[in-house]
């Protein structure tokens, strides 16, 4: 195991502890918020509408952070500013008992998540010396794996005795001890140091029309993360719903049961993330994101079907670990193609925007997902819609040149 870990270059292994915390405490919030709010009686719609203003928040944040870290702001300084941004949402929603303070903690979940996913990426790159890219994010996407899952499992065991709110508590504890881990060691910043002259000087070797081909290069990439990212804000906001309501034949399930298999899903990513991130670095990246968007396609039909029968839990489950597996084999791609397509001066907002896909869809996959499923008193049609959106994302990768 020694051997194992000691491959990695030493701030990459900095990293990595830091979105494992992170993450162990953000497992438990992102994914049974939606189960402790369905508690009081709150509606799909209603829920949704709280994740999408936390998608709101997160999208502006983002933003400002691209901008910030293109311009030499320490990767570091976003991180810690999301931790103690965090701690406050957990704070609100220790308590929140109506809808409008669990609007107030989801307005600042957002804002904490827009503040820390393009600096803790963009530090990635960073931080590899002469390892493969794509293997580092391979191993980060793994730790992102081990702590969500391990976090809903804890979360999940005491939702069986009734105490589903530790989960914030939980989350305090991890973002304090990232703000410790994070003051006691440094992240590397050298490659990310780029201030306003440079950035000038850069942009003077190009014309207008080359400065922005980049840009142009992204938007395929950028179009195709819309699709696998709604995908996971589903799992977060549909999924919880689904197997608490239960389907059009599929019986619900309590607050632990429903955790439970969430923790499935999530630890079933924990085991496929790097023999598969490993696996499709030795492939171009349309392989990458082809292999993704099939997994999520038989994984949506699956979850959908899994509505209409009595044991379809069985069939979920199925359902959740095809979608584990293109998860696996969409993140690291991704967010490589990110990286390494735009020029170095404009990666952090170039992961801006690819954050974006995650505000945006998760702005609009809650809200219409809450709203089918109260029309329909099912999420049947909310996979299939999905499904449907894969198939079509699997035609047009033939159809975009720029993704090589």
């Amino acid at each position: 195991m020694n051997y194992w870990w000691g491959q990695f270059p030493p701030n990459l292994r900095l990293i990595t502890k830091a979105r494992l915390v992170a993450s162990l405490g953000a497992g438990g919030v992102i994914y049974l918020t939606p189960l402790v709010f369905n508690q009081l009686s709150l509606s799909a719609t209603e829920i949704g509408q709280g994740i999408a203003l936390a998608a709101v928040a997160g999208t502006f944040s983002r933003l400002i952070v691209g901008r910030l870290l293109d311009r030499g702001t320490p990767t570091s300084s976003p991180i810690k500013w999301a931790a103690i941004t965090a701690i406050a949402a957990d704070i609100c929603l220790i308590s929140a008992n109506d809808q409008y303070n669990f609007l107030i903690g989801q307005l600042l979940f957002g804002i904490a998540a827009g503040l820390y996913w393009p600096a803790i990426e963009l530090a990635v790159p960073n931080n590899i010396e002469n390892y493969p890219s794509i293997k580092g994010f391979a191993l980060v996407r793994s730790a992102d794996a081990v702590g969500m899952s391990f976090g809903a499992l804890v979360g999940s065991l005491f939702a069986f005795i009734e105490l589903i709110r530790v989960v914030y508590f939980i989350d305090v504890l991890c973002m304090g001890f990232l703000l410790i881990l994070l003051e006691v060691n440094t992240i590397n910043e050298s490659d990310n140091k780029f201030n306003a002259l440079n950035i000038e000087s850069k942009i003077d070797i190009y014309n207008r029309q080359d400065n922005y081909r980049w840009l142009k290069s992204l938007m395929p990439i950028l179009l195709i993360s819309l699709i696998g990212t709604s995908i996971l804000s589903l799992l977060q906001s549909a999924l919880p719903l689904d197997l608490a309501k239960g389907g059009v034949n599929r019986p619900a399930l309590n607050e632990g049961w429903s955790g439970i298999v969430i923790a499935i899903q999530l630890g079933l990513l924990v085991f496929f993330q790097w023999p598969i991130g490993r696996w499709i670095s030795k492939y171009d990246a349309k392989f990458g994101l082809r292999i993704s968007m099939a997994f999520f396609a038989i994984g949506c039909l699956l979850i959908g079907l899994s509505s209409l029968y009595k044991y379809g839990i069985y069939i979920l489950i199925i359902g959740i670990f095809n979608i584990s597996i293109g998860i696996a084999a969409f993140l690291p791609t991704a967010t490589e193609l990110i990286i390494e397509t735009p020029p170095k001066e404009k990666r952090g907002i170039s992961m801006a925007l690819f954050s974006q896909c995650f505000a945006l869809s998760g702005l609009a996959a809650p809200i219409i997902s809450g709203k089918i499923i109260d029309n329909n008193d099912s999420a049947l049609m909310v996979w299939i819609s999905m499904f449907i959106c894969t198939i079509i994302t699997i035609i047009f990768l033939k159809i975009f040149k720029e993704i090589k």
